[in-house]
């Protein structure tokens, strides 16, 4: 019986093309989506001019080796540097994602679909200076939903965590497409890429997990999406693609790495991702204890002045926050801190609130956080886990209720659905603008903020304005780096 293998190229796998006819062709039109878009827009560049402030962000952040600026290079927002497309698209990713306060997607998988916009906003600012192509910011608002849509679909009902993968691995997906889309490419290069984009595998999810949570999980997504940028730049310079990259007997992604098991799309491409995607608003918090979080600020003046007759913290939440953040021992740095659920809710019960200086070491040291940790216990409701995977509700519920040594205790208070919830957008949007209000102020002088602003709050205006005018708008001193 003979063995030999068939070299006949298959037409290429039926996901990439529909994932390269949605990039080439789709035209968003929906206005709760481009709307939503540029709150989406507005509220990422302010995550990532927050983390400037932040020495182990800042020491990742400017050209690749000393002296690599590019005349007419992509600007990184909030500093004074300008880059080739791919190193731009890692710093404004990293920037993006440091403080896990940018946008969340919980679906079969999560992740966080705005960490693409690090790859699209320096390809569009790149290729306006440079004069290859023009973009304007409404271009870049409807190449974010596409790139939402890509990313968040495959999310719905494909599970890469279960396999180890992270999830930055659709920024990769999503930015390559999109990319390649706005370089000009034909649907056979953004098959291409897509294809070059799926055969890179994907990372580990170890560095997010106890005992070894660290800082990767912050520039991993940037570096998701620098390389969805370089795969687009070549595949327009005819590098080929695999055609059956994900089926391929053996070697192909779905018997490598998922099992077997393809991915399949939870419903038809349009703009569904970028209408439902949750902000995070009140606090930088992983997501699966941002109610957690407003709990325990509600019970905060309930708690303050009775901490150390504190006997007990029960937290009641959702499997998937069980799974991830339920975390005891030793907190070894800030990327530690925000993926542990009982340090969130301590602060919040201690503090009152929850910022991003809150996961630094001299809060950290603070001996009344170990101690109410110590005193948490996290519960699964079953309902709230039902109700997560609910696609009608996609609920992220949590309760906390505190009991004392002497008997009595709080109520158990439950908030079920984060104020960056689609179901609480009228009560969220204004939040959300004071809160990029506040990060502008983090960076520049007031009239620079002002001029922002004005421009931001003029939804045609904005859309009509040309990106590396936007851009320059963002131009300030460039923090300190290890390069510079």
């Amino acid at each position: 019986m003979s063995t030999t293998v068939s070299n006949i190229r298959p037409e290429p796998d039926k996901l990439l093309t529909e994932l390269a006819d949605y990039a080439a062709s789709y035209v968003p039109t929906s206005h709760e989506a481009i709307d939503t878009a540029r709150y989406n827009l507005i509220d990422t560049l302010g995550c990532g001019l927050l983390a400037l402030r932040f020495p182990e962000c800042a020491k990742h952040l400017g050209p690749v080796v000393p002296g690599a600026t590019l005349i007419n290079g992509a600007r990184v927002p909030g500093t004074d540097w300008q880059l080739e497309p791919v190193h731009a698209a890692f710093n404004i990713g990293a920037m993006i994602r440091w403080l896990d306060y940018n946008d969340t997607w919980l679906a079969a998988e999560w992740g966080h679909p705005s960490d693409n916009l690090g790859g699209i906003l320096a390809l569009a600012d790149y290729l306006t200076r440079s004069k290859q192509r023009t973009f304007t910011v409404g271009d870049v608002l409807r190449a974010m939903i596409k790139a939402h849509e890509i990313q968040g679909i495959l999310a719905l009902e494909n599970s890469y965590n279960r396999v180890g993968l992270d999830h930055v691995l659709l920024v990769r997906v999503a930015t390559a497409a999109v990319a390649t889309q706005m370089l000009g490419g034909t649907k056979e290069q953004i098959i291409s890429a897509l294809s070059n984009a799926w055969t890179d595998g994907g990372a580990l999810r170890v560095y997010r997990h106890a005992p070894n949570t660290g800082p990767r999980k912050s520039w991993a997504a940037g570096d998701a999406t620098s390389r969805g940028v370089r795969l687009a730049l070549m595949a327009l310079q005819g590098e080929m693609g695999y055609p059956s990259a994900l089926t391929a007997k053996t070697w192909g992604y779905y018997d490598v790495l998922f099992k077997g098991k393809p991915f399949t799309l939870g419903r038809p491409l349009g703009s569904y991702v970028m209408e439902n995607v949750l902000f995070k608003i009140s606090f930088p918090a992983e997501f699966h204890a941002q109610t957690a979080v407003e709990c325990a600020v509600q019970l905060h003046d309930r708690v303050k002045n009775r901490l150390d007759g504190i006997d007990k913290v029960v937290i009641t939440t959702q499997e998937s926050a069980i799974r991830i953040i339920d975390k005891s021992g030793p907190l070894h740095n800030p990327a530690d801190r925000d993926h542990c659920i009982q340090y969130m809710t301590a602060i919040g019960l201690i503090f009152g609130e929850l910022t991003a200086d809150h996961y630094e070491d001299k809060i950290a040291a603070d001996p009344r956080v170990d101690l109410l940790r110590a005193k948490m216990t996290c519960v699964e409701e079953p309902r709230y886990t039902k109700e997560y995977l609910d696609a009608d509700k996609r609920s992220i519920a949590n309760a906390v209720q505190v009991f004392f040594k002497n008997g009595t205790s709080t109520d158990n208070v439950a908030v079920e659905y984060p104020i960056g919830h689609r179901r609480r957008r009228a009560e969220g949007m204004p939040l959300l603008v004071k809160k990029f209000e506040a990060n502008l102020a983090s960076r520049f002088a007031p009239a620079q903020c002002a001029e922002i602003m004005t421009l931001c709050n003029d939804p045609a205006r904005l859309e009509a304005t040309a990106v590396d005018k936007f851009t320059d708008m963002f131009v300030a001193e460039s923090p300190k780096s290890s390069l510079t």
